[in-house]
């Protein structure tokens, strides 16, 4: 088994053509990415049977389709990615349930910190509170876009391309939602 803690671009393609012609390589694939891509997955559902049941899923549409996939300058990782949020999302139309958002702290952090600067601890304190509940109110490509920027740190290129949108699509939208989302904090803080 190939160790990927160190792997460049390069070596990843090659493993990816190899398992294009032998399923059986794909392993080194699965091993690598499904931690990750069930971790996204349960901070989506946070039911851990459900996203390894959604997980398994991606990476048997990922197996049975990878010969249609192209390098395209993204890591294999943002194909994983495209795949569970289309599976999630699937989830939750068949479902009809109310979509989780798991809000992680150092993910908070990075949207406080794009949000709200200078303001004392009890301030900063009182108007994460009124982040969360904004978070909320989000539909769900908002929370998308979110989810992507702030807590998977993907840039606005691989946003839009998990989305199937463009680069400066994502951006537009990214920047009008933290406006939008900072007049409701702002809004509900006064």
């Amino acid at each position: 088994m190939e160790n990927f803690k160190d792997i460049n671009r390069e070596e990843e393609i090659a493993i990816i053509e190899r398992a294009k012609k032998d399923p059986e390589k794909f392993g080194v694939l699965y091993n690598r990415y499904y931690k990750p891509i069930f971790i996204f997955i349960h901070k989506r559902t946070n039911d851990k049977e459900c996203s390894a049941d959604i997980a398994s899923h991606v990476f048997l549409k990922a197996l049975t389709n990878l010969n249609s996939y192209v390098h395209q300058g993204f890591p294999f990782s943002s194909w994983l990615y495209k795949i569970a949020l289309n599976e999630v999302n699937e989830y939750y139309r068949k479902k009809n349930k109310r979509r989780v958002v798991s809000i992680e702290s150092t993910g908070l952090e990075r949207l406080t910190n794009a949000l709200i600067e200078g303001e004392s601890d009890l301030e900063l304190n009182e108007k994460r509170f009124y982040l969360s509940e904004a978070l909320k109110q989000l539909e769900a490509l908002e929370i998308q876009l979110v989810e992507l920027r702030f807590f998977e740190e993907k840039s606005f290129k691989e946003i839009g391309y998990i989305l199937n949108i463009t680069e400066n699509n994502a951006k537009v939208r990214t920047y009008r939602l933290l406006d939008k989302i900072k007049v409701a904090v702002l809004l509900n803080y006064r």
